[in-house]
């Protein structure tokens, strides 16, 4: 059994800065700075470790309570971000397809590992017309603010919600960033990168993915590296 586990932004789906955007009003809103937002790479993070940054570099320090109230105004300017009629949502070139391929398999699972908390990972895959529910379990932003955490809480999931006992190679993460590719590497997983983020495949296959593509569009090519070890 594998359990295949998707990051969101840059790997399914992008929503065109709506999350930027919304972190940012969400900082002003509570702390009355941004912090120094502009530059600021918001890729393989989580949502909780952007905010605990873009705070610090704003010399305020980021208490639980403080990063609960942002990411809580969080969730709600990317719910207005999203609505307004200039938005637009890409989902990624043959997504939908591998998706449909996987998800009826009795041999695998679906599932997400994404530094969103769970609440705006389900608006954005709302947004592309994916449902939060296709991925029968997931590890989120919420669950931690440190990225490496996510894979075991992932695995833990699954048995406690499924009952399968999944490790090791068997976990597979696809993403489009070193931070993706080296975050399962305290389960033994392996990664699939793709290349439709910021990072090359060949800057993916050096941090240590094994499998990485331009696209997700060679449905056939990413299941025989999904199911190939």
């Amino acid at each position: 059994m594998k359990l295949v586990l998707f990051d969101l932004d840059g790997t399914l789906l992008w929503t065109d800065g709506a999350g930027r955007r919304a972190i940012h009003r969400a900082l002003v809103d509570v702390l009355g700075t941004p912090g120094p937002i502009e530059g600021f790479r918001f890729d393989g993070r989580t949502d909780g470790e952007i905010v605990q940054r873009l705070a610090e570099g704003a010399g305020i320090p980021p208490t639980d309570e403080l990063l609960a109230r942002v990411l809580d105004r969080y969730v709600a300017f990317l719910r207005e971000e999203i609505a307004k009629p200039t938005q637009r949502t890409t989902v990624y070139p043959g997504v939908r397809e591998l998706l449909d391929a996987l998800e009826p398999r009795a041999d695998c699972v679906l599932g997400l590992l994404t530094g969103n908390v769970r609440e705006g990972a389900a608006l954005k895959l709302a947004s592309g017309g994916l449902a939060l529910e296709r991925f029968r379990l997931g590890a989120f932003g919420s669950d931690s603010a440190h990225r490496p955490d996510l894979p075991a809480v992932a695995q833990r999931r699954a048995k406690e919600e499924l009952g399968l006992d999944v490790s090791g190679h068997d976990i597979i993460i696809v993403g489009d960033t070193p931070a993706d590719v080296t975050c399962g590497n305290g389960v033994g997983a392996r990664s699939i990168g793709v290349a439709t983020g910021s990072y090359s495949v060949a800057q993916l296959m050096e941090a240590g993915a094994y499998a990485a593509f331009l696209d997700l569009s060679n449905t056939q090519a990413v299941l025989g590296a999904v199911f190939g070890a």
